[in-house]
């Protein structure tokens, strides 16, 4: 890969009233015309996504959304499209002008300090005046971190730029408790890791999917030693070793069969549990897959798929998925998919929502997901803790982790 996904890119949102120049702050820090810009008002009418390497800084991912005051019927669906943006945000940056500041502005501020989201201020248009006695007192009382901007001025987008990346390196710091990397801290170095990976329907032609590249990347980053292998050469692999293996990986749809072949000693799990711990929360997501075990016939699922693909014959989340969870709950569930970034609008209709490994999303959205169906007092968990609680191996493939093994248990347990 020559670029990082965007997954793992810092994800800047840019927030603003309409015609504010939020697509002229754009094209200054990228310093091309990437977001197509207009003196009339709602000229972005949907979210505009812009990756780049911003040096220093890293590799990112800028979030142009339309105006938040865009009126009528159509300005109200922008307007929503730009809120959910919130959800992924993992820096925000407020445009404004000079002389704009009220309800709007707020509204952005209590929404960043809500989901605790850094937020710096940028005040545009100041080569036409400076700011007014309202928005100069908003950042004085509230002790906000502004910048002062002319996103149209070549001749100052240099030291904007700089600006703003040094207020990026200050405030994007990983974000406490995530982990450090995928599976690194798993396997020292010199050590061995055995990646399963079946070549089915769902392998691309000539290539493996992105979890399993990100894993084997990973080992290769903390000079681990990864063994790559379909399952029907498990046990070939297993024997050539002079060692057992640190850890052993699997994708989740042969995950019984990599159990039964593992020795009792030998570590194991899931590439998809492997991601719920980096993008997400994997204790909550353990305690979500034991209500696996109290559904019910004519009980609702919802099934969040990041990826937008195409369905094919046995596909994971919309046959194999559905079909096992069927089967533990002995008669038919009433079960929902929703692709991308749609997300169910009342979560609470449902006994469960299972998410996707989520390679596509960043930790933050994914979050806030988890954020929301515990709002909503809705167990969570994703497509490996459940499949491996629906093969009646999901305590095996925990044993790497013990904290979440233990809210597992918990959860079953009722205690």
């Amino acid at each position: 890969m020559r670029s990082a996904p965007k997954s793992l890119r810092l994800q800047i949102a840019i927030f603003g009233r309409t015609n504010v120049g939020k697509s002229s702050v754009l094209n200054m820090i990228a310093g091309q015309d990437v977001a197509i810009t207009s003196p009339v008002p709602g000229t972005t009418t949907d979210v505009v996504e812009k990756s780049m390497e911003l040096l220093p800084v890293g590799p990112v991912v800028f979030l142009d959304t339309a105006g938040l005051d865009d009126s009528g019927a159509l300005g109200a669906l922008r307007t929503e499209r730009a809120r959910r943006v919130f959800d992924r945000a993992d820096v925000i940056l407020l445009v404004t002008e000079p002389s704009s500041w009220g309800e709007w502005e707020e509204g952005v501020l209590e929404a960043a300090a809500g989901k605790k989201t850094p937020l710096i201020v940028l005040v545009n248009k100041t080569d036409l005046g400076p700011p007014s006695g309202a928005l100069a007192a908003a950042l004085r009382e509230k002790s906000l971190d502004h910048l002062l901007c002319a996103a149209t001025d070549k001749g100052r987008r240099e030291a904007a730029v700089s600006a703003i990346k040094e207020r990026l390196l200050r405030i994007a710091a990983p974000p406490s408790g995530a982990p450090s990397s995928i599976i690194g801290d798993l396997v020292r170095p010199g050590e061995t890791a055995v990646l399963i990976i079946p070549i089915d329907k769902e392998a691309p032609k000539g290539r493996i999917i992105l979890p399993q590249v990100q894993v084997m990347r990973d080992l290769l980053d903390h000079g681990a030693l990864p063994v790559a292998c379909r399952e029907t050469e498990y046990e070939k692999a297993l024997a050539s070793l002079g060692s057992p293996p640190a850890l052993v990986v699997c994708d989740s749809q042969v995950v019984d069969l990599m159990v039964r072949l593992t020795p009792p000693e030998v570590p194991c799990t899931t590439f998809s549990i492997l991601f719920a711990r980096f993008k997400g929360d994997l204790a909550a997501y353990a305690a979500g897959a034991a209500a696996i075990k109290r559904l019910r016939p004519g009980d609702r699922v919802a099934v969040l798929e990041a990826c937008s693909h195409h369905a094919i014959e046995d596909d994971i989340g919309r046959v194999k998925l559905p079909r096992w969870l069927k089967e533990k709950a002995g008669g038919e569930l009433r079960i929902d998919t929703f692709a991308g970034r749609d997300l169910p609008d009342s979560p609470s209709e449902y006994r469960l929502l299972v998410q996707c490994g989520g390679c596509m999303l960043g930790r933050t959205e994914i979050l806030a997901r988890m954020g929301k169906a515990a709002a909503a007092g809705v167990p969570i968990t994703n497509y490996g803790a459940a499949i491996s609680e629906c093969r009646g191996v999901l305590e095996r493939v925990l044993s790497p982790f013990p904290e979440a093994l233990y809210a597992y248990r918990k959860a079953v347990s009722g205690t």
